[in-house]
């Protein structure tokens, strides 16, 4: 068995690991690189002929584990994609989603290029088109929790909840050869345990190879009554500046998440049911899976419904699926929350937002969830300015926040928690998805509890199990 990782390596973008056992060519996530200074890999050609590989094991729909798997059918792969029913239901609103982002980002890439008459370093063409991603739904395959699937009669897969998302996996592949079985553990991302919507993340006992996700290897995050606490302050704040609070927000989990704070604050009179946009068509359609998907859901949430309060629903909220919609949104007098796409401010309905307010002392640019090295999200929080958003120049004059709680990763004390099940050490353990700090610190842990093999690979780097 061997193992060649595609992505995620010293970096938290790209999730792509090859594993190579029985005959077969294993693809484990197949996902975007979202940093400005890797983004070149989306638009190289595979590190691996697609048309060799069999299958692709999908952890969660996000766009950096899945959003590269469009251009992978389309440069021939056509083997099955397995992920659980909640992602299956997923995975068409996010492939679709991201190709017309494609389509719509390089028009206006084309446009702005033809005025300006210059060129950009990657083609005015989009990296796949919606009838590219249309291809890919014949392909997926749904696998239930905990039910192993085998892929041939050496190899078979299991998937386990992360927590991390609707439909988020931990992946086990169990390879049987003369020698045994051994068994290799993808923790894919791993959530927080007691948070809102989801189940606590799968925890193992035993496994001989785990590739690990570090995202947060090196500091932890508020706890729910923090975020609770500085969400409450800074709606306030905002309303009684006559601003507006601007979310760059992920569609799946974190949207349903604030939508789940907003209700709760607003239901106990911490703020005011204030005018609130989802301004995502990707985001309203999750939701509505999420209402569907109720199955997967913790005890607090279930007690919710049966009580007959949704939590993804309040007065004041405004679903926006439609171009004309979100336009009108600068319509509005008064105070507003905004939260629109993308989730790193790398693209989407957020740019048009925040050219109108980035300006605007009064209003608040609240960061929700994890910003990588070399987007947009990242340089205005580490106090960039100006910045350029969509070929013009601003300087950055609204307020900066950040509540690190809402994260659906793990921080470093769950982290150890789930590392700490493992009755005995793992033969290696693989640290991906982080950047150097992050995973510095988790390598350090690990080597201190000892006897623990640790390495955090280099891009293409392959090993033999």
């Amino acid at each position: 068995m061997k193992i060649k990782f595609l992505g995620a390596t010293h970096q938290v973008t790209g999730s792509s690991y090859l594993l190579e056992a029985a005959g077969m060519k294993i693809l484990v996530d197949c996902g975007l690189f979202q940093e400005r200074d890797y983004s070149y890999r989306n638009w190289a050609a595979f590190p691996v002929p697609p048309n060799q590989i069999q299958y692709i094991l999908l952890t969660h729909v996000h766009q950096d584990h899945s959003g590269l798997i469009p251009k992978l059918v389309k440069e021939g792969f056509a083997g099955e994609i397995l992920l659980t029913p909640a992602s299956k239901e997923l995975f068409p609103i996010v492939i679709l989603d991201s190709a017309r982002i494609q389509e719509e980002d390089a028009a206006f890439k084309k446009k702005r290029h033809d005025k300006e008459d210059r060129k950009g370093p990657y083609p005015e063409i989009p990296l796949y088109t919606v009838q590219d991603a249309e291809k890919c739904f014949p392909l997926l395959k749904a696998v239930p929790y905990e039910e192993f699937f085998p892929l041939n009669d050496q190899v078979k897969v299991c998937f386990h909840d992360a927590g991390h998302i609707l439909g988020s996996a931990m992946i086990e592949v169990i390879f049987q050869d003369k020698n045994g079985p051994q068994n290799i553990i993808f923790s894919g991302d791993i959530g927080q345990w007691d948070k809102p919507l989801l189940n606590n993340p799968s925890v193992f006992d035993k496994a001989d190879y785990v590739v690990m996700e570090s995202t947060y290897g090196d500091r932890d995050h508020d706890s729910p009554q923090d975020v609770d606490n500085k969400l409450s302050k800074i709606v306030n704040e905002a309303i009684q500046t006559r601003g507006n609070v601007i979310i760059p927000t992920f569609a799946i989990e974190r949207a349903q998440e604030l939508l789940y704070y907003f209700s709760s604050l607003a239901r106990a009179k911490r703020i005011p049911y204030i005018v609130t946009f989802l301004d995502s068509p990707m985001a309203v359609e999750v939701t509505k899976v999420f209402e569907q998907s109720k199955k997967y859901f913790d005890k607090e949430t279930l007690e919710l419904f049966k009580n007959g309060q949704s939590p993804f629903d309040f007065p004041g909220l405004k679903l926006v699926e439609s171009i004309e919609g979100s336009k009108a949104i600068n319509l509005i007098k008064g105070s507003t929350i905004i939260m629109a796409g993308s989730g790193m401010i790398s693209g989407g309905r957020i740019k048009h937002h925040l050219v109108r307010e980035i300006t605007r002392k009064e209003s608040t640019l609240l960061f929700v969830g994890y910003q990588a090295v070399g987007t947009l999200g990242r340089q205005i929080l580490d106090g960039s300015s100006p910045v350029r958003i969509l070929g013009q120049v601003y300087p950055v004059r609204i307020k900066i926040e950040n509540i690190e709680g809402l994260s659906a990763h793990a921080g470093m004390s769950d982290l150890h928690r789930w590392l700490n099940n493992f009755k005995s050490p793992p033969k290696h353990i693989f640290l991906t998805h982080g950047e150097e700090g992050s995973m510095l610190s988790l390598e350090n842990y690990l080597h201190s509890k000892g006897g623990w093999e640790v390495t955090a690979p280099a891009y293409l780097e392959e090993y033999e199990l």
